[in-house]
């Protein structure tokens, strides 16, 4: 008998449901939207169930799932909408000229997270300034630094050069600085 679990979206929702939830806010940073992505990818895994093999855990699995999702959601939302639009929201548009020259670099950062608030409150911003960022940002980071995927698994993943990940990783990074800065982290 296999110690795989019998597949049961219902069951998926009770244990996974919080944590596939709370991944899709941190990258689509809509709640209509991260739910239903989130059914979409219950019902992709009930429709594909036959190809889990249990060579990962279930809630692995389900988050790969949703990454692609997540990704194609990305790939039309691009492609129905003008750069122009998400450029103006780019919290690190005051260090970057049109072509992407610094105007300015930014000051060392003194941040001492861990000595200014709980741990707790701490990650709740992070999360509200990760939602600030434009989306490509934020999925690229998230998927870097939050679930530890490959560079070249993002790469393949998103259609991007590794060049082109870098520049959003430092992007991402800058503007989260930037947010944590303004919200008293550091500065």
């Amino acid at each position: 008998m296999s110690d795989t679990p019998t597949p049961d979206p219902q069951r998926w929702l009770q244990e996974y449901g919080g944590a596939l939830f709370g991944f899709a806010m941190r990258q689509v940073s809509d709640r209509e939207l991260a739910a239903d992505l989130v059914q979409e990818t219950l019902l992709a895994g009930w429709r594909n169930r036959a190809g889990f093999r249990g060579q990962s855990k279930e809630r692995t699995w389900l988050i790969g799932i949703l990454q692609h999702k997540i990704t194609d959601h990305i790939r039309r939302a691009i492609r129905e909408r003008e750069f122009s639009s998400q450029a103006k929201v780019d919290p690190t548009d005051p260090w970057f000229a049109p072509n992407g020259a610094w105007l300015a670099s930014p000051s060392a950062w003194r941040a001492e997270p861990s000595g200014a608030l709980d741990r707790q409150r701490m990650a709740e911003q992070i999360d509200r300034c990760l939602q600030q960022l434009p989306q490509t940002q934020r999925l690229v980071f998230c998927a870097r630094e939050m679930t530890g995927e490959a560079t070249s698994a993002i790469c393949k993943r998103l259609e991007l050069t590794t060049t082109n990940l870098h520049v959003l990783m430092h992007r991402a990074r800058l503007g989260l600085r930037r947010c944590l800065e303004e919200h008293g982290y550091g500065g």
